[in-house]
């Protein structure tokens, strides 16, 4: 079994963010405003580490889909997975919008040998602004090579069980820290898109909904609420409300405490630590709330579980 497992990516250094962001505005080189803009965003959170996560989630996958169940009873070890009838595993990282690029990775597994791969990008939700774009991507690679590669697409897993509790988790830990939280907001975010591409019937906001109904419906939760956050510097409408503005909205309720869960971020990086940890933590200072953010999933093993299960629920028996 081979797989491709694709996130955004991130510059490793800051003279890599002009590159990054250029490759970002598809080869058009950001102003010096807006370079500036990025890069001082970099500085204030000290470096993203999305790119190790995502080599640390694939080391894990690849370990998890090779796991065979040791010859014992199950009574005495618990539940082991039983290895699935694929042959060894072997998992590519391809980046977006960095290296290893997907067309880097691409090329690797065809160099190897690989004919047949189960595609997936880590962002349980499916966009036109985003998983559409690793397709196109992954298609733009594949006409570059001498023989084809079969991928098998996970679009989506907004609704996967594992996924919900893993998140369910995470937030229950923000709940015990909550003060009254019967009287709290809980609030899901993701990252916005154009308005243009929800206009054309794009599904990632019912799908990043469905997300939170879920984990509200687990938890019991009294109240919640979606937002977006970081919205593109581009002249159209992005799709709100934007997690600050929504903040504002809270505290003129009434609200005094704010629990917040990245559920369109599986892994911490710039949107996360930058936006939410420091953008939205100070506004809600200003506004007078206590936000608390629920820790992301990262390459922890409930996560790389529900990779696992995707990638051999995906691949052809």
């Amino acid at each position: 079994m081979n797989v491709l497992l694709m996130a955004y990516g991130t510059p490793y250094a800051p003279e890599e963010v002009e590159p990054y962001y250029t490759d970002i505005r598809r080869g058009r080189r950001p102003s010096e405003e807006l370079l500036k803009e990025l890069s001082e965003r970099y500085e204030a959170i000290g470096k993203s580490p999305l790119n190790e996560i995502t080599l640390a989630q694939a080391v894990r996958l690849q370990a998890l889909l090779n796991l065979e169940a040791p010859p014992y009873p199950k009574r005495l070890l618990g539940p082991f997975p039983p290895r699935a009838p694929h042959g060894p595993a072997r998992v590519y990282v391809g980046t977006k919008h960095w290296h290893p690029s997907i067309g880097e990775a691409v090329a690797a597994m065809h160099e190897d040998g690989v004919r047949r791969a189960v595609a997936i990008v880590a962002a349980p939700h499916y966009s036109l602004r985003s998983v559409a774009e690793y397709r196109e991507k992954v298609d733009s690679a594949l006409k570059a090579l001498p023989e084809p590669i079969d991928f098998v697409w996970v679009e989506s897993y907004e609704a996967h069980p594992g996924l919900i509790a893993a998140y369910a988790r995470r937030l229950e830990e923000v709940i015990w820290r909550l003060k009254n939280p019967g009287k709290a907001a809980y609030v899901f975010t993701a990252h916005s898109i154009p308005l243009s591409a929800v206009e054309k019937g794009d599904p990632y906001p019912r799908q990043v909904e469905k997300t939170a109904e879920l984990i509200a419906k687990r938890l019991a939760l009294p109240r919640f609420y979606v937002a977006y956050q970081s919205a593109g510097r581009t002249p159209e409408p992005w799709l709100g409300p934007d997690i600050n503005e929504l903040l504002r909205t809270l505290r003129e309720e009434g609200y005094e405490e704010v629990a917040v869960q990245a559920v369109g971020f599986p892994a911490d990086h710039l949107e996360v630590f930058y936006d939410l940890d420091l953008e939205a933590q100070a506004s809600a200072r200003e506004l007078g709330l206590r936000l608390l953010r629920a820790r992301s999933l990262n390459a922890d093993l409930d996560y790389i579980q529900v990779l696992r299960d995707l990638v051999e629920a995906a691949w052809p028996r």
